[in-house]
């Protein structure tokens, strides 16, 4: 599962690039509490989604030249220099070369083989987001992939991430991810064949938020302008998601999920 005992290769943060960062706040505001924060004028217009006084997630205004909305799942690295290198030397590509945050941390934005873009962030004076797994907050990561078995050996040369097969109601096998040597809790996400679900029709990184009610969140979502792309859906074991997209066109799930099991 997802937590902020951040290790390397797991998610250590998250962020939105939006056409409308004011709109994009009154709608996440809506749907999961948070509030954002600017960065300061130095920052370029980047600033930080809130819960409570944590932070969950970042965000900025983009324009249209720069592609639609999207949310750009970032992992740990040790090494922002070195994870690029064995991407490119992996078959993937760097989109925007490591740098220096401020202070904050080095990162970097990369594509996998199939060109998914990711980031990853070296932690600096900040080490991720501050919340995880909590209501509001990121608690799984999914990739959709023309090619799960190319995926896999892409993610492990770049990030060491180890892939298992678990059963699945639907289908025989679900890939379930998880950083170098890290057991089944360290599981924090899936991939998923592109193939295999009508509601995705590009290859991408699909941030799942934890809801206390999903059928409450799907509501909300509706109201504040938001789309449903996949309605309300349980899965034994799993929880109760849906997949929505923000009014500007990102996507994103949310989900309750079920109680551990003993």
């Amino acid at each position: 599962m997802l937590t902020t005992r951040f290790v390397t290769g797991a998610p250590n943060w998250l962020d939105i690039s939006t056409s409308d960062i004011d709109g994009a706040a009154s709608f996440y505001g809506g749907l999961f509490g948070w509030r954002f924060r600017s960065a300061g004028p130095e920052a370029g217009g980047y600033g930080f989604f809130q819960l409570d006084g944590r932070t969950v997630a970042g965000g900025m205004q983009i324009t249209a030249e720069q592609g639609p909305p999207f949310w750009t799942v970032y992992f740990q690295s040790p090494d922002a220099e070195a994870t690029a290198k064995a991407a490119e030397q992996a078959h993937g590509r760097v989109l925007a070369q490591p740098m220096d945050v401020m202070g904050q941390g080095h990162m970097a934005v990369l594509a996998d083989t199939a060109g998914v873009p990711f980031g990853i962030w070296q932690p600096g004076e900040t080490k991720g987001f501050d919340v995880a797994g909590e209501p509001g907050s990121l608690s799984w990561v999914e990739l959709y992939t023309p090619d799960v078995a190319a995926a896999a050996a892409f993610y492990r040369a770049a990030l060491g991430l180890e892939t298992s097969a678990a059963p699945f109601p639907g289908t025989t096998y679900y890939t379930c991810v998880n950083p170098a040597g890290a057991g089944e809790d360290e599981v924090f996400g899936g991939v998923v064949p592109l193939a295999d679900d009508p509601s995705e029709d590009t290859a991408h990184w699909l941030p799942y938020f934890e809801v206390a009610d999903t059928d409450a969140a799907v509501a909300a979502a509706r109201e504040l302008g938001g789309t449903v792309r996949v309605p309300a859906t349980d899965v034994e074991g799993v929880g109760r998601f849906a997949k929505l997209a923000d009014p500007y066109g990102a996507p994103f799930a949310v989900i309750r999920s079920a109680p551990p099991q003993a």
